[in-house]
């Protein structure tokens, strides 16, 4: 309910923006990609078959709560404009899955091996980094 000013100079370094962004997603009750949706994702990015890979991916997007899909949408049209600006900003597609992966997609329980989850949590947000046009 705060009202911010975004042209105060305290937000003018982007990595307190940025931060900002990653808190608000990493405490909301449920992480953007929904618990119960975890395993189908990191089951979707195994698949050998990159067109069966990406048809799965899709069609779990597709399948996210409205509110999830949308926020989801626009989020990641973000993140690709930031991809765009790699060679000034030093955030390639494998940057931006690393830092935002974790926040996205989160196990319901950390009882998992949480090094081999965060590869595939990775993994998924580099997919749809490099396929938004198809996804969404």
């Amino acid at each position: 309910d705060e009202q911010l000013d975004l042209d105060d100079g305290r937000w003018e370094d982007i990595h307190v923006v940025t931060g900002a962004l990653k808190l608000f997603l990493r405490e909301l009750p449920e992480p953007l990609v929904p618990f119960s949706h975890f395993d189908k994702f990191i089951a979707a990015i195994k698949i050998q078959d990159l067109s069966l890979r990406g048809h799965c991916i899709r069609e779990l997007v597709l399948s996210l709560p409205p509110a999830h899909h949308d926020t989801m949408k626009v989020l990641f049209r973000h993140l690709c404009r930031v991809v765009e600006h790699k060679e000034e900003n030093r955030m390639s597609v494998q940057s931006v899955a690393i830092v935002f992966g974790p926040t996205l997609l989160r196990p319901a329980s950390e009882e998992g091996n949480m090094a081999m989850h965060m590869v595939f949590q990775n993994q998924v947000v580099e997919h749809i980094l490099n396929h938004y046009g198809y996804i969404f």
